[in-house]
This record gives C-alpha cells, structure tokens and sequence, in this order.
C-alpha cells in the first residue's frame, strides 16, 4: 500500500501533473511528471512530499483486472518514490495492454519511463 503522504488525491494536482508536467509514453503505461511542484495545500514552507496517482480506465479491462494493475503499479512506485526528486507529481496512466501484461513487463516500462524523465532522455 501507498502511504497516505505519498497518494495523490485532488483532482486539481492530476491536472497539474498531466498538463504541466513532462510525459513519457511507453508501450503498457504512460507516465507523467511534475518535478519538484509545490503543493499549494500544504502549511508552511517544508518540501511536500512526493506523491503519485493512477488512471486505470475500462480500456484496460474489468473491475479485477483494473484492481490488479492499479496495485501492482502502486507497489512499484511506492519502491521508487525514494529516487523521484521531494515535491513531485506522478501520475501513471494504464493503456490496455497493461492488463494483460506480467509484473517484471509493467516493471520495466515504469523503469525506462522514469530513466526519460528524470535523466533527460531522448525521443
């Protein structure tokens, strides 16, 4: 489970994270960023922690289904929220193949979509 500083909730900051952060697109999920954002809700001045969202449409495939890849991309982002830079937004966005797909494949998308983002890869 996501700890509950760490869940991304508000409608407002998937927006923020979707039209304002950067994007890498990968054959099962698409990622997006927003690095190092402030959270607006916060009080006082302390860094926010990072936090990240799920979008899992029908696309993807029934209720079961949904259910398993959203917790199995929160188990994999909960492993790599110490390497995002404090105050991100995340928000990982399931395409259908995602629920057919193994563990280690949403892995390694997730992986090399972090590697895009955050070490400035190319197209």
């Amino acid at each position: 489970m996501l700890p509950t500083e760490n869940r991304l909730r508000r409608r407002e900051d998937f927006a923020t994270a979707v039209r304002r952060g950067r994007r890498a697109g990968r054959p099962l999920l698409v990622v997006h960023l927003r690095s190092g954002a402030t959270d607006p809700h916060a009080p006082g001045e302390s860094a926010s922690p990072t936090r990240a969202g799920f979008v899992v449409s029908k696309a993807v495939g029934g209720a079961v289904v949904r259910n398993r890849v959203k917790r199995r991309l929160r188990h994999l982002i909960r492993e790599r929220l110490s390497e995002l830079p404090p105050g991100s937004l995340v928000v990982v966005r399931a395409l259908p193949g995602a629920g057919d797909a193994e563990y280690a494949y949403l892995a390694r998308d997730l992986d090399a979509a972090f590697q895009r983002l955050l070490g400035g890869g190319t197209r």
